[in-house]
């Protein structure tokens, strides 16, 4: 059985920066994708990176583009999160997930995740 544990949230600044990572065991992540989706108080929860663990493919909210950059390290079975230029809006609970490796479909909503993290808490506040 995959598990996913998140880490790396916590308070930052506006403007400021984080690095999230997600450490799976249990399982390889061979033939996957992996990646982030968010949840903010009130809100769904919604796609914020995945990547493709056979091609290194990633797709990007709209909202998160050319602020956060997805990476893995197969050899760890980890990915990461980096998250620049931080803005109140991303405050949210991050929930590290794995699913198919479609480009198409990786990320889009929820129900593309067969696996789920706990979660970790970025709150972005001055």
């Amino acid at each position: 059985q995959l598990q996913l544990v998140e880490s790396g949230g916590g308070l930052v600044q506006p403007g400021g920066s984080l690095r999230l990572s997600c450490a799976a065991s249990g399982s390889t992540l061979d033939g996957y994708a992996i990646g982030w989706f968010r949840q903010a108080p009130g809100k769904e929860r919604e796609g914020v990176s995945c990547i493709s663990t056979n091609d290194d493919r990633a797709n990007y909210a709209a909202s998160v583009k050319d602020r956060f950059t997805i990476s893995r390290d197969n050899a760890k079975n980890t990915v990461y999160l980096q998250m620049n230029s931080l803005k109140p809006e991303d405050t949210a609970v991050y929930y590290c997930a794995v699913g198919a490796p479609s480009v198409r479909s990786m990320c889009v909503t929820p129900r593309w995740a067969d696996y789920w993290g706990k979660g970790t808490l970025v709150t972005v506040s001055s």
